[in-house]
């Protein structure tokens, strides 16, 4: 959960002490710093395509902890998510909720396997609504339908602040390069849409001798597409570096079927990489197309390869995407101009209690 780790840090910078509550391998609680607590609680993790962890009686420990050191605030983040459920018993015992999402699973974002899909569409529709009805405050990291949020019936009580980025960290290598690099971020999840991405940029590398292609991330052990793709494409496993990958990666991609507000996405941009993703949630948000970088359609492999064809024809049209992408971080999406967003959010919701 990239977006809890980055909004903690943000409140932080804030002024404000962070107590965090989530799922891990084991229940344990850790100080990490005198203005961050995280507690653990044990989850059985459903994997791909499921993606999903269950942890039986998070709920009712999120409420002893909110009644132990009565929060100001309380938010819950990410719908559907098992500890989203925790919103429920929060009201219900008095307090105020703020819930805040990338994506509203189900409904606007869906897993790539259709029996999946449909469990999906019946949870969000169900429990999910509930949990939605149930929050004082929704923040989305990028908007939504606005008929969506009126059949939801939650359109007044809906705003929207992004994650952000601290961009500082990222930009473009110094040293001199040859070739090219093209680069995906994130796991080997059938939703990411890797696959697609593998099949449009491999067969380039016969057009384009000093052509790289690299997938950074998490991969499980006998992944079939790191054994199709092994002597063609660099498999970095997971990356303690990705500044420094994107530092020297010229053209990223992001092929995912659905997507929140993508934090490999605002990386790349971050780093004056071309970005090409495909046109689902926020990445339309973030990408101006032709402006920032490029959007294709979800599992449209001929225009994902014709983006990337012209990309490599065209230095001067790759780093001016890249500038643009750099600046439109700094303008919209950098945590200067997300801390104001959320102080003023946080005054007047404090304001109200």
């Amino acid at each position: 959960m990239v977006s809890s780790v980055k909004l903690a840090e943000l409140w932080q910078r804030l002024g404000y002490g962070v107590i965090a509550v989530c799922m891990g391998s084991e229940s344990k609680v850790e100080k990490m710093s005198d203005s961050l607590t995280v507690h653990y609680r044990k989850d059985f993790f459903l994997k791909d395509p499921w993606n999903y962890g269950i942890a039986p009686g998070f709920s009712g420990y999120v409420r002893r902890l909110a009644k132990e050191e009565n929060p100001d605030l309380i938010i819950v983040n990410k719908l559907l998510f098992w500890s989203s459920i925790s919103t429920i018993l929060l009201r219900l015992s008095g307090r105020k909720v703020i819930l805040t999402t990338d994506a509203f699973v189900g409904i606007t974002w869906w897993p790539r396997n259709r029996f999946p899909q449909l469990c999906s569409a019946i949870y969000a529709w169900t429990l999910g609504w509930l949990i939605l009805l149930f929050a004082n405050h929704i923040i989305t990291f990028h908007p939504q339908p606005q008929r969506l949020l009126r059949v939801l019936g939650i359109s007044k009580k809906t705003h929207v602040i992004p994650t952000g980025i601290d961009p500082k960290p990222y930009g473009r290598s110094r040293a001199s390069r040859t070739g090219v690099t093209i680069t995906y971020v994130g796991r080997l999840e059938s939703v990411k849409g890797v696959d697609d991405y593998l099949a449009a940029v491999v067969p380039l590398k016969k057009e384009h001798e000093n052509l790289t292609v690299q997938v950074v991330g998490w991969y499980k052990e006998d992944h079939p597409l790191v054994e199709q793709y092994r002597k063609d494409v660099i498999f970095t496993g997971r990356s303690d570096d990705v500044a420094g990958v994107l530092s020297t990666t010229d053209i990223f991609v992001l092929p995912s079927y659905s997507e929140g507000l993508s934090n490999a996405l605002m990386e790349a941009m971050s780093s004056g990489c071309a970005c090409i993703a495909s046109d689902v949630g926020g990445n339309r948000f973030l990408v101006q197309n032709g402006v920032s970088g490029f959007l294709f359609s979800p599992g449209d492999i001929e225009a994902l390869r014709s983006h990337v064809r012209r990309l490599l024809g065209d230095p001067a049209k790759a780093k001016t995407l890249g500038v643009q992408a750099r600046e439109r971080i700094d303008s919209y999406f950098s945590w200067d101009a997300v801390s104001r967003q959320y102080e003023q959010f946080f005054d007047d919701f404090l304001a109200l209690l």
